[in-house]
Parts: structure tokens; sequence; C-alpha cells
């Protein structure tokens, strides 16, 4: 399976613009520039799009951990936050924080919190990236 997405940039690199698009359409020539990157323009940026797609496939990868478990959630509400920081090599993306809530009928702590771990580790996003990935999970009520 292969997804694609493609951008376009036009101009320098503080005074440009360019624009992403899913193959999906999903996005659509969805406005970024340097102003959404680093200031805080209207539109998206490349580490958005990561900390969104981190999120989503976290998400999917706990629900199947909790399926192996016997265990379905109610609800998995995960928030993933990118740190981009200018380093002696340049601009890197340095960590990846997720911020998991879940509610998980009869799940104990034990078991969601080994679900939780195991789908950090193995969320195909998780494998990608080279940044550390740190997490709080916790269950609702």
């Amino acid at each position: 399976m292969k997804r694609k997405a493609s951008a376009e940039w036009q101009g320098g690199l503080k005074d440009g613009k360019g624009n992403i698009s899913t193959d999906s359409g999903v996005l659509s020539n969805t406005q970024y520039s340097f102003s959404t990157r680093f200031e805080d323009g209207i539109g998206t940026n490349p580490e958005e799009l990561i900390a969104a797609a981190h999120a989503g496939c976290f998400s999917m990868a706990l629900s199947g951990q909790l399926g192996q478990a016997g265990l379905t959630a109610d609800s998995i509400r995960t928030t993933a936050t990118v740190s981009l920081e200018k380093t002696e090599a340049g601009f890197e993306i340095t960590a990846v924080h997720l911020d998991v809530k879940a509610k998980v009928p009869e799940a104990s702590a034990e078991a969601f919190a080994t679900a939780a771990n195991n789908a950090k580790a193995g969320c195909p996003v998780s494998k990608v990236l080279k940044a550390e990935i740190t997490m709080v999970a916790s269950l609702d009520g």
C-alpha cells in the first residue's frame, strides 16, 4: 500500500508560499508558509501534519492493542505535540509527546499501560520518527 501527498512552493523561504494536497482530497491546495511554520500564520505546516498523523496512528494502534487484550475503548483521545527546535545542524524535530485520554470499560491500569506502551512502540508513525517520543496515558473514570 502506498499513500501520496504533494507540495508546491513558490518564492523565497520567508516571503514565499506553498500548498499541500493529498490524493484522497482531504487536503487540497492547503496553504502553508514560513509564517504558518515558524510564527502564527493561518494555514498548516509539516510539523502539524506529522502531529495529526501520529495522533491518528497511535489511537488506532491503541485500539488494536486493547482488542488483543479483549478490551474495547468507548473513546481514545490523543494529542500529539511535535517539538521543532533549532540545533547546530539546523532545524530538527527533536521530540513528540503523546497525551492520551481513554475511556475503556473494565480495563485495569496495568492492562491499559501495557496496551498504550505497545501502541507507542508499534504505531507505524512512531517507528518512522527518530525523535524521542514520550507519553502520558490515562484512563477516564
